[in-house]
């Protein structure tokens, strides 16, 4: 078995986290992952009021007794706000649950000290996803236990510092002194080895888990998943100061040529907003709304259990590490 810093963290099986995704990383995924011996994500933004949040996180420990994460993302929302942030940390700490997945702005700056200290004083650990070391030194100043190393190659909103994994996990891993996560193009046992040998002590991935059988889209988008390659994904919203990766669409030429004749906010909202994607993912249109996936989809070949994925993700590991070890002489 791969014992990491991770593994011991939260008592886990492999070293494997599901990444936040808006509209998918629901009480089922979340617990199939956690089952599997990973750590699911219940995603925080897919819930506006206390009630659904606190009971999305009760139906996933009736799903599931292991750990699993939150993720939180403080990021501009016209639909998420201020207010929800501090509901979601309330309710987390109330909950008590395993960790919280932090994106976007630092906790700290968005809830305060206070707020930090209360998830803090409920035995929750505090992860925040980054895509610099300067990010990586605040966040470990501040109290988090742990860094996600995100990549260029991530879905979603990478930094737009444009750092890739291969160079990113080693620089943060070298610059502080809390368990560092590779995220960004993890998608297989041979990432997963690769980002181990870079100083992480764990991955996180979100789109290879959207083409496993618990997740629940529809298998259109899953099957176009694995149709797809790694170049098939580009940045959008750069004008607007919100980079993000999405898969190659009709949509997201639209979004492009808005930005490039200087279209503003206001233009765009219609094209990427949360409840186009939303219909997106449920009624299978690949080509109607911005897929936030990364450039590990250039190596998603089939649709698997959570349980066959993590499994072989695990074992081609350490296949892959046996092998490299077998090149000294």
């Amino acid at each position: 078995m791969i014992k990491t810093a991770i593994t011991e963290m939260f008592g886990i099986e492999y070293p494997i986290i599901c990444g936040a995704m808006m509209w998918l990383c629901k009480p089922g995924l979340c617990a199939a992952i956690s089952n599997a011996g990973g750590m699911g994500n219940i995603t925080a933004g897919n819930y506006e009021s206390e009630e659904d949040f606190r009971n999305a996180i009760r139906q996933t420990k009736e799903l599931t007794d292991k750990p699993f994460v939150v993720g939180l993302t403080l990021l501009p929302s016209i639909r998420i706000t201020g207010e929800h942030h501090k509901m979601y940390v309330k309710v987390c700490a109330e909950e008590k649950v395993a960790a919280i997945e932090v994106s976007g702005s630092p906790l700290d700056k968005v809830v305060g000290r206070e707020g930090m200290d209360v998830l803090k004083n409920a035995g929750v650990k505090l992860f925040h996803k980054v895509g610099s070391v300067r990010h990586a030194l605040h966040a470990q100043k501040a109290g988090y236990d742990g860094i996600y190393a995100a990549g260029f190659e991530e879905g979603g909103h990478p930094l737009d510092d444009d750092v890739t994994t291969m160079v990113l996990t080693p620089r943060i891993a070298d610059s502080v002194d809390i368990p560092v996560v590779t995220v960004g193009g993890i998608c297989d046992g041979r990432s997963m080895a690769a980002a181990l040998t870079l100083g992480a002590q764990g991955v996180m991935m979100a789109s290879r888990f959207i083409a496993t059988r618990e997740c629940e889209v529809h298998p259109n988008i899953k099957q176009e998943l694995i149709n797809r390659q790694e170049f098939e994904t580009t940045m959008i919203c750069k004008s607007i100061g919100l980079q993000g990766r999405a898969l190659k669409n009709r949509v997201i030429s639209e979004v492009l040529d808005v930005e490039k004749r200087g279209g503003g906010l206001e233009e765009l909202i219609p094209l990427i907003s949360g409840e186009r994607i939303k219909r997106a993912w449920e009624d299978g249109l690949p080509e109607e709304a911005p897929l936030m996936v990364g450039q590990s989809i250039g190596h998603i070949r089939e649709v698997i259990s959570c349980k066959e994925l993590m499994k072989k993700m695990h074992d081609d590991a350490i296949a892959h590490l046996n092998k490299a070890t077998g090149m000294i002489h």
